[in-house]
């Protein structure tokens, strides 16, 4: 008996150009706000299955079309969803995915679809969802309290390495004369 190989999909929906829009809510929650409840799995699928069409034709069509490809979650209130696809498919559904930049509604906000973790089971797939909607509570708790000008660094932190001056080569203490090594000659006896 052979066993179909499926893939899960989860994707979250994101909102950049709202960035800096509100500044008495942390930018974290602003690019993840929730989604319209007109956005249905019915109408997710068409969007998804435009876009395939538009990039891949009539193959792309036909590679994701029957019964695995499904919207098996979908919560416009994390703006998060898991796609069911055939494993041979998958690709076409990430680059329409990729590519789409407004919700697929009448009227739908510019947004950026962002395919955060792809997985062979569905409950890998939940736990990943779990764990990454539990991270953006305790960045929106934290982001409140730590605000800079840069809404880049209020969502993903200010870099802590240290910078040098100059060119890449002069960044390293190397003496070009004395670390040449001299290599005797290797047998292969």
């Amino acid at each position: 008996m052979v066993r179909i190989k499926e893939r899960y999909l989860l994707v979250n929906i994101l909102y950049p150009s709202e960035i800096g829009s509100r500044p008495d809510i942390p930018d974290v929650v602003v690019i993840n706000q929730p989604t319209t409840d007109e956005l249905t799995p019915v109408a997710l699928m068409r969007g998804i299955r435009a876009e395939v069409a538009a990039f891949f034709g009539d193959h792309g069509s036909g590679a994701i079309e029957g019964a695995a490809f499904s919207v098996k979650y979908s919560s416009p209130a994390t703006s998060t969803f898991i796609i069911r696809t055939s494993r041979a498919s998958y690709r076409y559904v990430w680059t329409a995915l990729t590519f789409m930049d407004i919700v697929p509604v009448k009227h739908g906000k510019p947004c950026t679809f962002q395919v955060v973790h792809v997985s062979g089971t569905i409950r890998k797939a939940e736990e990943e969802a779990i764990r990454r909607a539990r991270n953006l509570i305790f960045a929106a708790q934290n982001g409140q309290s730590q605000r800079s000008a840069d809404p880049l660094a209020n969502m993903f932190g200010s870099s802590k390495r240290p910078t040098h001056e100059g060119a890449g080569a002069d960044r390293f203490d190397v003496d070009d004369e004395e670390s040449d090594v001299e290599m005797g000659e290797v047998s292969d006896g």
